[in-house]
């Protein structure tokens, strides 16, 4: 019987621990993040590499206190894919980020506390001074969008553009 008894307290001691984890796991918060939503994107939708796309060379640049995007305004058409290529020209780190206006000024917050945030989505590319990268877009929706860079200080100077979806 007391071997009996000690296989029912360890079963009781594991299942009061397993318990106690899970309910710890459940109960606590999840760090903040801007990129809660992946699966939805204001500006359309990732676009297929593999079909064709108009490329749209996009410098970006800093120097006399400005930073920009050239060019900093594009138009296109719903149901274009686009094939930014992405070169930054400037001497600090550099983002682009498409989203419309009131999704980039909630992401700008958090980049604020995070302003070494990593970027994995489809819509958005952080690059090194004087690297290159690419975003393939579809756009499926009319209207205006905003591509940014929203490392903290970086907008205010000016790197902003502009996407007009007809």
């Amino acid at each position: 019987m007391p071997k009996l008894t000690g296989l029912v307290a360890a079963v009781g001691l594991l299942l009061t621990a397993t318990a106690a984890i899970l309910a710890t796991h459940i109960a606590m918060p999840r760090p903040a993040s801007a990129h809660e939503d992946h699966g939805h994107f204001s500006a359309g939708e990732p676009g297929d590499p593999k079909k064709p796309a108009r490329v749209v060379n996009i410098k970006m640049f800093e120097g006399s206190g400005k930073m920009g995007y050239e060019p900093a305004r594009i138009e296109v058409r719903r149901g274009e894919q686009i094939r930014f290529v992405l070169q930054n020209d400037g001497e600090e780190d550099h983002e682009f980020i498409l989203a419309t206006v009131a999704e980039n000024r909630k992401h700008a917050q958090v980049m604020k506390k995070n302003p070494d945030m990593e970027h994995d989505d489809p819509n958005a590319k952080r690059l090194l001074p004087h690297e290159n990268g690419e975003i393939v877009w579809k756009f499926t929706k009319r209207g205006t969008f905003e591509f940014a860079c929203l490392i903290p200080g970086h907008y205010e100077k000016g790197m902003v553009g502009q996407i007009i979806v007809k």
